[in-house]
């Protein structure tokens, strides 16, 4: 299946002839262009391909609506003009193409049943098409037949979830929220549903940290170690712990402040190209710097796990089995944000926390793990949410209790987990950027007042 929007030359954008523009200024915009064309096809590649997988496929319209909108400022005036087009074979998406220059062979990121998809870097070649004629793929719609309704009390907190009312310019896809292992309450924006996976963005850090629980308690790792940056024993960097680079105080520059990695993200440049040759400005462990980087690091110890079936078998033990944790093109997690997981999956893991890494009886993270990844132990943020291991911290805030924390990424995407009242509450979303975002503090309290009563 094809589908273009617009004639490609007619899309794009001439440089402004003026000689204001400077060479370097051109560059940016060209590559900004090609940044622009790598989202696209690997967020439209993403959000069908699993979807597709999970019985509940969506369009590439719909995803526009959602995932293509209200993106970083910088990006979001390009994205929705590149054409696109999406390649299936006997109906399943193989990858997906976007135009973004004349000049060059267009964006595209490729699809795998098993590591998800992954954005190749800018000028590789797109692999030859089939001449064979692909049927036209069926549109399922999301299975909503066993939803959970929320009782009289919960029922107008979630649905003031999806109505603006917690961030004018907010936009919930889904709800779940579970008491006492159970879910007892959830709904979906139009078009979603329990089987429709999204993108985790950087609650894929705290599916990391839970990751390396697991290897800490099968004795493998011990994050109090090395993480072994640096190629000799005595690069300074060597000094650099696990534990610091989950609690982000690595003492590591990165590419920005916050956690913008474009180059890998939507570059196609690999995780060992990127995360690992960043320079210490600080002494490790004095510094809350939150950085792509440090997530994607933590991990490192495990290459040697990470194609064995162990690595993501958390997964199936918790029957997260629309979860997919995809990889760079060389083969590398992206395990800081390139998780794509439905709202059901999500509050399994939340539920896993709230049982204290206890599942069915047999304990998948170390006894205390849940108290060393909500302890602020490391240096702090300047926010309302203090940090943990990789999970956000709700402590100190009016109606919440003060064990609570959270896994948050970009968008709005939260699951909040609270063991005193073994409640875990999710919510997914896809809120326009620099706009604001969702309130979870209020939602969060919300939700536990409507519980009370």
């Amino acid at each position: 299946m094809r589908t273009i929007l617009l004639p490609a030359a007619a899309l794009l954008i001439a440089l402004p002839a003026c000689a204001e523009v400077s060479p370097q200024q051109q560059l940016e915009q060209r590559y900004e262009r090609a940044l622009a064309a790598g989202y696209k096809a690997l967020m439209m590649c993403g959000a069908m391909a699993h979807s597709q997988a999970q019985g509940a496929a969506r369009t590439d319209r719909h995803v526009t609506q959602w995932e293509l909108t209200g993106i970083y400022p910088a990006l979001d005036p390009i994205i929705r003009t590149l054409p696109h087009t999406v390649v299936r074979e006997a109906g399943q998406i193989v990858r997906v193409e976007v135009e973004w220059s004349d000049d060059m062979p267009a964006r595209f990121a490729t699809y795998s049943r098993d590591t998800g998809c992954a954005v190749q870097p800018i000028g590789m070649e797109i692999p030859a098409r089939s001449t064979v004629p692909l049927p036209t793929p069926t549109v399922v719609t999301p299975d909503i037949s066993e939803i959970v309704e929320p009782d009289e009390a919960l029922a107008p907190v979630i649905a003031t979830a999806f109505d603006g009312t917690f961030g004018e310019h907010s936009r919930t896809t889904a709800v779940v929220v579970r008491q006492d292992g159970e879910i007892i309450a959830e709904s979906y924006a139009d078009g979603f549903g329990p089987n429709t996976p999204q993108r985790t963005w950087s609650v894929a850090k705290s599916i990391a940290a839970t990751i390396v629980g697991t290897f800490q308690q099968g004795g493998i790792i011990d994050v109090n170690q090395s993480a072994g940056i640096g190629e000799s024993e005595d690069d300074p960097r060597r000094a650099i712990t696990i534990d610091q680079l989950l609690r982000m105080s690595s003492g590591r520059s990165s590419d920005t402040p916050g956690n913008r990695t474009d180059p890998m993200y939507w570059g196609g440049a690999s995780v060992t190209e990127r995360a690992g040759d960043w320079p210490l400005v600080h002494p490790p462990g004095t510094v809350f710097r939150y950085a792509n980087n440090d997530t994607l690091m933590a991990l490192a110890p495990l290459d040697p796990f990470k194609d064995e079936p162990g690595f993501d078998g958390l997964f199936q033990t918790l029957g997260m089995n629309a979860t997919v944790a995809e990889r760079d093109w060389q083969g590398d997690h992206m395990l800081s944000s390139q998780v794509w997981s439905t709202a059901r999956d999500l509050s399994l893991l939340g539920q896993l926390h709230a049982q204290d890494g206890v599942w069915e009886g047999e304990r998948i993270l170390p006894e205390g793990w849940v108290d060393y990844v909500s302890s602020p132990t490391g240096p702090q943020p300047e926010s309302a949410y203090g940090y943990g291991a990789s999970w956000w911290l709700m402590r100190g805030m009016e109606g919440i209790p003060d064990d609570t924390f959270a896994a948050r990424g970009n968008r709005g995407q939260f699951v909040v987990v609270v063991p005193s009242r073994n409640v875990v509450i999710v919510r997914r979303g896809e809120d326009l950027a620099g706009m604001g975002g969702f309130d979870l503090e209020a939602f969060t309290r919300d939700v536990l007042a409507a519980m009370e009563d």
